[in-house]
Formats: C-alpha cells, structure tokens, sequence
C-alpha cells in the first residue's frame, strides 16, 4: 500500500513555495546585515554552556520549522564562529570572504551541479579559471587546473604527480614496494606541515622528506640543500621533488624560486611550489617581482579562499603539464564511459585531474570574485595588507616594549612583548588569549629561534590603520597588566640573608 504522504522534499503548493521565498529573503537579508555590521561585533567570543548543551540534542524525527532554524543559527551559531570574516581577526592566514562570494555561492547551491565531470558549462567556469591562472603566473598552454579543497590537497596532488612523473604509471598498480631506491625530497624547515603530511599519505614517509635549514630571511638555505641533495645521491637515495614556498606560514617568506628553479633542472628534480597564499601575490605589481621563478615551477598550490577573499574552501592546483595529472588520476571505468556526443562529452573530466568524482561547483564563486572586483582592485587590496603589516613593524619597532622577532617579508608580523626570559613564553601567550578573549582583536602564537611570539597575520580586506592601531594598543595595555601584577621581587634583607664570607686567601 502506498504511504499517501509526501515524500518530495519541496514545497507542496504556491502558498507554501511563496513562504520560503519570504524566508529566504529574511535570511539573506540576515547574513548582509552581519557582513555590513562586522565592526560593531566582537572578533571571537566563547560560546556559553547552555548553547553548547543544545549542540547535544539528538535528532528529531519530526520536521522542524525553517524559520526556528534561522533563529537558532542567528542565535546560536552565528556569533560563535572562529570570526576569521572580522576586521580584526590576525590570527590565521584565512579570508575575509565577500557578500558577492556569498550571493555566488547561493547559485552554486541552487544549481547543485556535481562537477566531477560530464557534458556542462560548469566546468568551461573551472577550466577559464584555470586559463586565467595559466596566463597570470606565465605558464604554457599544455597547464592543468583543478579546485580541491585548499592547498592541503593540492601539495599532496602535486607530490603524487611527481611520484608519478618519477616512476611511471605503473607505480599506480605495483606501489612503492616494487620500486628502489627511496624516494626523498626536500623543502624547507619553514614549510607547512602539510608537506610532510602529504608525504606520509603517499606511502613516502614523513622522514623521506628532508627539511632544510632557513637563512636570516627565513627562506630554504640553497646552497645546504644541494649539499643535501649531493649527500642523499651519495647513500643510494634518489632525490625526485623539491618543495618550495612562496609565502611561508610563520612569516610570509618567498623561497628563492628562481634558485630553485635552477637546482631543480640541474638535478633533474620536479619543483613545486607551495603559494597557498602569496602566490596569489602575482596580482599586486609590487608583490609579482619577487615571485620571480614561479613561471618555472612544474606545479604550483594556491587558495583563493586567503588572499582572493573567495569563501572558504577554494583551493586549486595547477600542473605544468596536464599529461602529468592525467597519467596520475586518470582510471577508465564503465560508468565513466566517454563519447564524442551527448552528456558522455568533453574528456578529461576533472575527475581524471584528482582523486575526487563527486565535486562541487568551487568555482563559480572565484569566478564571480575575479571579475566582481577585476585584477587591479584584488592587486591593490593584496598590497594594502603588506602596507599595513609594515606598519604594525614601524610601531613595534618604536616601542621599548615590544620587539619584532622576524623580518617582515608579506602580511605577517612576528613580535613579543619584552620580559625576563623565565616568564616571556607564558607572558606573551597569556596576552594573546586575553586578546582573543575581550574581542578586540584576534591574533596568534608560534615559536621562532625557539621563543614563542605574537603572530599577526593581516589577511583581511577589511583591516585598516585602525585596526591595526587598536591591536597594537590593547596589546601593550593588557601587556602592561599583565606584567603589573606579577608578584613583586623581594630585596635581599643583609640582615636576614648575610653575604657568604670571602674565601680565604
């Protein structure tokens, strides 16, 4: 017997679709209302027991209103999100994502086009993406392009295509353990630790990647890395990728990439190139010179969700060579069956870039983004972020009660507060939880030369001097505070505590 209720999961009559159109609308108006009025909100701020013990409810099988769900998120979610959409928020390299990314990303839903691959207009977007990042870091016409969730992915991606590219096709079927010598590669020691991640994931070994010690400037030492490389042949290893940065996760620095370039031709090694941020540096005529080499690179990560302000998650690779990713991820299969006519059309898939079939539509939202705001506007607000990182240097620099802990390569400044060696670590952190707890601004911490230092990562389109300006303040003030009630240090009583006699002659 057929059960008579419905079991389509649209409204059922015009009154009722008329109902969610006024709801919708409620909603979007909501989710401008909070981008408009970003600054009159706290950065961060902890999310109290009872909302968190309403996040243990179990599931209900029974409908629930969509207004009420609004009103929860509004309520209950919205205010207690990591705040990285803030003016202020410095603590991580993330994007502040835009209104016109958020309209775009609502098509994107409303169409639900699974990208993966077949017969679509989709991925004409993805593909002229991809050409518009071809000609904007100088690569040839042979480039493959594919979004994946962020630059995690698209190391690992670029890893396996060196594998690949290294040992064959047939590394595919038989695995490592068929092939010798060991594989090892190299990157810096200021590299992301998504590197060594992605080299334990294929079957490489976190150890098998060596990582090579940094100048003053925080970029991969050259010359120790061919002496490496030397060593490495010498033992029986064979080297196969070196990993450079552009855009290092503690400081911002570029890695020599030309010189880079050069080894790696030299060594016959496959160069990539992590610029999970700063590749994006291209777009800013004062930023591209120093991204020089990066035209040379045989594949490159990048995320749009950073420095592109696309919302979150954007990330994308790009392989010099499409041929490479394909004799990588490319597996025939019934269901995948291709023809020159009808939805079967339009081989290589994306699927056959990546290990994902199931895809959503990235990039519609870095599509509307680039050209929303055009090269020249996303160039200007990149270097603005540099310009306010300076700043920020200039003020540190100019205090007696801060010091900068690292040159200041891009958007990222490292600094502490000045105290005795024996409290620094827990002074410097404290302020930094004190700073993301008062939700005036929202920086970070990491550790360089071995001491733990404030890190601000100025990625925002939003920041200004003023924000700038506001953080550096409420930064010596709860600095101060802090450092004031620190127990005071007793003077030695000469009469409690007599001096040692002196030594006999």
């Amino acid at each position: 017997m057929t059960d008579p209720r419905p079991t389509s999961l649209d409204p059922a009559t015009d009154a009722q679709w008329q109902a969610l159109r006024t709801q919708g609308h409620r909603m979007l108006d909501d989710m401008l209302d909070h981008l408009q009025q970003l600054r009159t909100q706290p950065v961060w701020q902890v999310a109290p027991a009872e909302v968190r013990a309403r996040f243990d409810a179990p599931l209900s099988a029974t409908p629930t209103d969509l207004a009420t769900l609004h009103q929860r998120f509004m309520a209950d979610i919205r205010p207690y999100a990591v705040g990285n959409a803030h003016p202020r928020f410095m603590g991580w390299v993330q994007g502040g994502g835009t209104a016109v990314g958020m309209l775009a990303e609502m098509l994107a839903a409303g169409l639900n086009a699974n990208v993966g691959g077949r017969e679509q207009v989709p991925l004409l977007v993805e593909r002229q993406v991809t050409g518009w990042l071809r000609d904007l870091f100088g690569w040839p016409a042979s480039t493959g392009g594919l979004f994946v969730t962020g630059s995690s992915m698209a190391n690992l991606i670029g890893l396996l295509v060196a594998r690949t590219r290294t040992l064959g096709p047939a590394v595919r079927s038989a695995g490592l353990a068929a092939t010798a010598p060991r594989l090892v590669a190299y990157t810096s020691a200021a590299a992301h630790g998504c590197i060594a991640q992605a080299m334990a994931m294929a079957g490489l070994g976190s150890d098998a990647l060596h990582q090579v010690p940094t100048n003053t400037q925080q970029q991969i030492d050259v010359a120790a890395l061919a002496r490496q490389i030397s060593d490495d042949r010498a033992r029986g290893a064979q080297p196969f990728l070196i990993v450079g940065t552009a855009g290092t996760v503690d400081t911002g620095a570029i890695d020599d990439l030309s010189a880079l370039a050069d080894l790696a031709q030299r060594e016959g090694l496959w160069l990539h190139v992590d610029g999970a941020f700063g590749a994006l540096g291209m777009l800013a005529p004062e930023i591209a010179p120093r991204l020089a080499g990066i035209d040379r690179a045989d594949s490159l990560a990048l995320d749009f969700h950073k420095w592109g302000q696309v919302p979150y998650d954007a990330g994308f690779i790009l392989v010099r060579d499409q041929a490479d990713q394909l004799a990588t991820f490319s597996a025939p299969a019934a269901y995948l069956q291709r023809g020159e006519r009808g939805m079967a059309a339009g081989s290589p898939w994306p699927c056959d870039l990546g290990p994902d079939l199931s895809r959503g539509f990235r990039a519609l939202k870095t599509w509307f983004t680039l050209q929303a705001y055009g090269r020249d506007h996303l160039g200007r607000m990149i270097a603005h972020t540099c310009a306010l990182a300076r700043h920020l240097a200039a003020r540190v620099a100019d205090s007696a009660e801060l010091e900068l802990l690292a040159p200041v390569a891009l958007n990222i400044v490292c600094y502490r507060l000045r105290a005795p060696a024996a409290i620094s670590d827990a002074l410097n952190a404290d302020v930094v939880a004190d700073l993301q707890e008062s939700g005036i601004a929202a920086p970070s911490t990491t550790r360089l030369n071995g001491v733990l230092a404030m890190r601000t990562a100025i990625v925002n389109h939003r920041t200004t001097v003023d924000d700038i300006d506001a953080l550096f303040d409420a930064t010596l003030r709860l600095g101060r505070a802090r450092l004031q009630a620190l127990p005071a240090t007793p003077t030695p009583d000469p009469d409690r505590n007599p001096a040692p006699a002196a030594p006999p002659c």
